[in-house]
């Protein structure tokens, strides 16, 4: 599913038009980032929750050459997925 196809989901499911449900989708995206950016965690009760795993500076080697260079460290996103048991689509 793509954002265009999601977007008509959410309209037809909470009874919006697909300007409204494009607006609220938007507006999640957006606090969700600003969230992220403050490395604060994003939970969706019942869903599962978002949030940033830091991974450190290291030292990679290079295959074919075999020199050593240092890798940067950066931010991976995170997606803690709830236990599903109660949903039908597991049933």
């Amino acid at each position: 599913m793509n954002k265009a196809q999601l977007i008509d989901a959410m309209a037809e499911k909470a009874g919006l038009t697909k300007a409204d449900a494009k607006k609220a989708l938007d507006a999640f995206i957006n606090v969700t980032t600003d969230a992220l950016k403050a490395d604060d965690r994003v939970a969706l009760v019942g869903f599962g929750s978002f949030a940033l795993s830091k991974r450190e500076a290291r030292t990679g080697r290079n295959p074919q050459t075999g020199k050593k260079r240092l890798k940067k460290g950066r931010y991976n996103l995170l997606f803690l997925w709830k236990k599903f048991s109660n949903l039908s689509i597991f049933r």
